[in-house]
């Protein structure tokens, strides 16, 4: 099939185009702007311009960017061999550490996923991680964060080639239109085919462990950038309020900001706390409160609101409708947390202070935790960062709670102001979820991916150990096969949860 100039079409992309606007995988703009951008990637190949700009077509619609620039600055960076080939060691050790918690995670959410299929279904735009495409990543912000993330990735399988010796070619970005879909530093074929597995190895860890690497240090300058921040009403606001509980009585709204209670400041949650446990179930409490417009999105002008608490033991029961068994089950569960009877219950859910989305980071910088405590946090904080922009539709903190936030005057980047400051924290908030998910996901024991290549070469070591004098050319065939079958069972443990959300 040809189109307009003498192009040449196969048929078969426009088939594949087809199904995905049929099926609704992407959008019918997406369909649209792709089958474009594979009409003009025809045509420039075919007129040979792809060739003149040192371009490839691959995959139908994606281009290899070619450019010798950067060596300067690798040979630069690479000359300090020893420390790099020790980096490329701890990486290897890193990465296979965290290979093995990848498909933990994996397996565990393929047996889940099978004892309880999902309810209802997504997007398959969902799955894409595409910026821009799928629902919750916005586009500028991630696709800055993917270039980077995807350059230091790549970088650092370069730097890792010439600290053993082998010559880089080029390094490159590979684009789907205006979107980055990869990128990738091209060392010459017959350096990697002759270097020593161990040297492959290091290579093929380095990308995914910086990416962890650049995960923490992103981290930790977002912890800080965090302590920047104060609550411009100091107070405690609730997600949800009780119908008819005391504060539902009372008028109390979500997000009004209770700034004292009885006449006593309560700006964070732990002075919230200690105040409520001073009181009693049928106390009235004065609550001064600042009411929050849904409508508008603007704190009205606060007043004092007369609340009668509940009792905190009775609510729980009153919850089990007089089954016996769950009134048992649930007084066991009281008396464990040592509530008792008589405790004030003001009627809210998730009560929590101003800053509570930036004290999610910027708790490295307290001085309360220990190292021990803050080490536990930070090791995690990365995963539960990846559920956030789903559960707050692409933006990287709940809406009402961000607009509670203003810049302390007293911090040391205060000159930038409260919107540039959080612009920053989007920034580095994005910076840390596509490295940690692009090192993460690079470590799955699928080949291509690094971790696949790991697998293959790290098989074959320990085969070439355990059958020492064997032929060669058995051993290779063995990790080969070990390596292919590892490859099958991980994508099925992958992708069939995946198929279970989109169909």
């Amino acid at each position: 099939m040809e189109g307009e100039g003498g192009v040449k079409i196969p048929i078969y992309p426009i088939l594949i185009f087809t199904m995905l606007l049929i099926f609704g995988i992407l959008p019918f703009w997406a369909v649209v702007a792709l089958g474009g951008w594979y009409i003009l990637a025809l045509y420039l190949e075919e007129s040979g311009f792809l060739e003149k700009w040192n371009l490839e077509r691959i995959l139908g619609i994606v281009l290899m960017i070619r450019t010798t620039r950067g060596r300067g600055f690798l040979e630069y960076i690479s000359k300090n061999r020893r420390f790099w080939r020790f980096f490329g060691e701890f990486s290897i050790w890193l990465c296979f550490l965290v290979m093995f918690g990848v498909v933990i995670l994996m397996v565990f959410a393929f047996i889940t996923s099978m004892n309880s299929p999902p309810q209802g279904s997504l997007p398959a735009t969902d799955i894409l991680f595409i910026p821009g495409v799928t629902s919750f990543i916005p586009f500028w912000w991630p696709a800055l964060a993917l270039v980077i993330t995807l350059l230091i990735h790549e970088y650092s399988h370069g730097i890792q080639a010439r600290a053993h010796g082998m010559e880089v070619k080029s390094f490159g970005l590979l684009m789907a239109g205006p979107i980055p879909v990869g990128a990738f530093a091209e060392p010459e074929q017959m350096d990697m085919i002759m270097a020593p597995r161990r040297e492959r190895l290091r290579l093929f860890a380095a990308g995914p462990s910086i990416n962890l690497v650049a995960t923490f240090i992103f981290l930790l300058i977002l912890g800080f950038v965090s302590t920047g921040f104060v609550a411009s009403n100091p107070g405690i606001h609730a997600i949800a309020i009780i119908d008819d509980g005391g504060a539902d009585e009372a008028g109390i709204m979500p997000y009004d900001i209770i700034t004292h209670v009885d006449g006593i400041e309560v700006p964070d949650y732990n002075s919230f706390s200690e105040q409520m446990d001073s009181l009693e179930s049928g106390d009235v409490a004065i609550f001064t409160v600042i009411p929050y417009s849904s409508d508008s999105g603007e704190w009205g002008d606060s007043s004092e609101v007369p609340v009668t608490l509940g009792d905190k033991r009775q609510y729980y029961l009153d919850l089990c409708n007089g089954d016996e068994a769950c009134l048992s089950d649930t007084r066991d569960v009281l008396d464990n947390y040592g509530i008792e009877e008589g405790e004030a219950f003001l009627g809210v859910s998730y009560p929590r202070a101003g800053t509570f989305q930036t004290d999610q980071f910027s708790f490295m910088f307290d001085d309360e935790l220990s190292l021990a405590q803050k080490l536990i946090m930070v090791t995690f904080t990365p995963l539960s960062m990846i559920g956030t922009p789903m559960a707050y539709d692409g933006q990287t903190m709940e809406l009402n709670e961000r607009f509670m936030l203003e810049v302390d005057d007293d911090f040391i980047l205060s000159s930038l102001g409260t919107e540039s400051l959080l612009s920053l924290f989007d920034f580095l908030f994005w910076l840390i979820w596509v490295n940690f998910l692009l090192g993460f996901l690079n470590l799955l024991p699928i080949v291509p991916f690094d971790g696949g290549h790991m697998v293959r070469d790290g098989t074959h070591s320990i085969l070439s150990r355990l059958m020492k004098g064997s032929n060669p050319l058995r051993v290779e065939r063995l990790a080969g096969s070990i390596s292919g079958f590892t490859t099958i069972a991980m994508l099925m443990v992958v992708i069939i949860p995946i198929l279970m959300l989109i169909i």
